[in-house]
């Protein structure tokens, strides 16, 4: 019987990034995923790819932030450089050391970094939009991960791993499952222009009029389970209460309230955490939208402070500010790309066109159990 992470290696390799022979992947980690990198060496190797690993190391890029030259901060890897531009997939496995680490970082390195590193992500969407690279990010259960989802090492790693269906007898048949099931949402929705969220706190519309809304299904996530698109830069007006704590690198937000008029966030409010919300949106774009969701994973049942898992959990919408996503045709461009999540399981509800097609956390025209499996 196969091992948990020789199942998720395989689901990876052969279902997330459909790697093939001849195919070029740049795994990046830290040194506590070793386990899951060595499965995923071996199968890509088997699968004919060529395997490039770059492993890092407890505050690694804190000591280069707080502690390299000028010269340092704007120095890219070529192994870097070429993956993004030239190779055809790309692993990213979170596996933390410790969630705080870049917590009061050296604001001027810090930007000088960013600077350097951007034409790397610009070429990074424009080739994972139309996966000529394959990309997908996951994480490997680490006690930093499980401390902060407030879980035992075991059981925090029972919750990703569930997550990812890899207690299921064929994983990849399960998320072929996820995939059609969630084709009907977005067949309903790429019929429709006009989008409404209604709840508590929440009445904010937005037009999807040639946008396109994603069947997310684990190839680019995993664990996945979220249909997306970019709404309209312009068409977004109302009002949204995010009920969850929104997190922006590593900093703690709650209570967060933004009205919005014409696609631009004109207020905001948050209980706790006030001063990083308005930090944020002083970013250039980091005031319009660059997504709209519905998350539709019902085996994440249960906040833990990681976007990977927490955007997916089933009952829940989230719209992020900034970036938006090319392949969905948004237009807005910002260093920002942060998700805020709401709860829908209490009244919320959804309209597309003025039909009600959501309610309670719940499509009306799909029963849940085929997505919860």
């Amino acid at each position: 019987m196969k091992n948990i992470l020789t199942k998720y290696a395989e689901l990876l390799v052969h279902y997330c990034m459909e790697v093939k022979p001849g195919d070029r992947l740049y795994v990046n980690s830290t040194m506590l995923a070793e386990p899951l990198i060595r499965e995923v060496y071996r199968t890509a190797l088997q699968a004919g790819a060529a395997v490039d690993v770059d492993m890092d190391f407890r505050e690694k890029n804190r000591i280069l932030i707080n502690e390299g030259s000028a010269f340092a901060q704007q120095h890219v890897s070529p192994a870097y450089r070429q993956a993004m531009s030239e190779y055809e997939a790309y692993l990213f496995i979170k596996a933390p050391f410790n969630l705080r680490e870049d917590n009061g970082l050296n604001p001027d390195n810090g930007a000088l970094r960013r600077e350097a590193l951007k034409p790397m992500q610009q070429e990074y969407f424009r080739r994972s939009a139309t996966r000529a690279l394959k990309r997908n990010f996951c994480l490997f259960p680490t006690d930093a991960g499980a401390q902060e989802a407030g879980m035992s090492l075991e059981e925090y790693q029972h919750f990703v791993y569930n997550a990812c269906r890899l207690y299921d007898d064929n994983p990849m048949e399960s998320w072929l499952s996820v995939r059609r099931n969630q084709q009907q949402i977005v067949d309903l929705l790429n019929s429709r222009e006009n989008i409404r969220y209604v709840g508590e706190g929440i009445d904010i519309r937005f037009s999807t009029q040639g946008r396109v809304w994603i069947n997310s299904d684990g190839q680019t996530n995993m664990p996945s389970g979220e249909v997306y698109t970019s709404p309209v830069e312009d068409s977004v007006n109302g009002v949204i209460h995010f009920t969850h704590p929104c997190i922006y690198g590593g900093q703690e937000v709650e209570g967060v309230t933004l009205w919005v008029k014409d696609g631009y966030v004109e207020k905001w409010e948050a209980k706790r955490g006030l001063e990083v919300l308005d930090s944020v949106l002083q970013t250039e774009g980091a005031r319009r939208f660059g997504e709209a969701a519905v998350g539709t994973n019902y085996r994440i049942n249960r906040f833990t402070k990681n976007i990977l898992f927490d955007e997916k959990i089933g009952g829940t919408v989230h719209m992020a500010l900034g970036q938006s996503y090319l392949q969905t045709g948004g237009k807005n461009q910002s260093a920002v790309h942060w998700d805020m999540i709401a709860d829908m399981k209490n009244g919320g509800m959804i309209y597309a066109d003025d039909e009600k097609i959501y309610e309670n956390g719940n499509f009306l025209f799909l029963d849940t159990n085929s997505l919860l499996g």
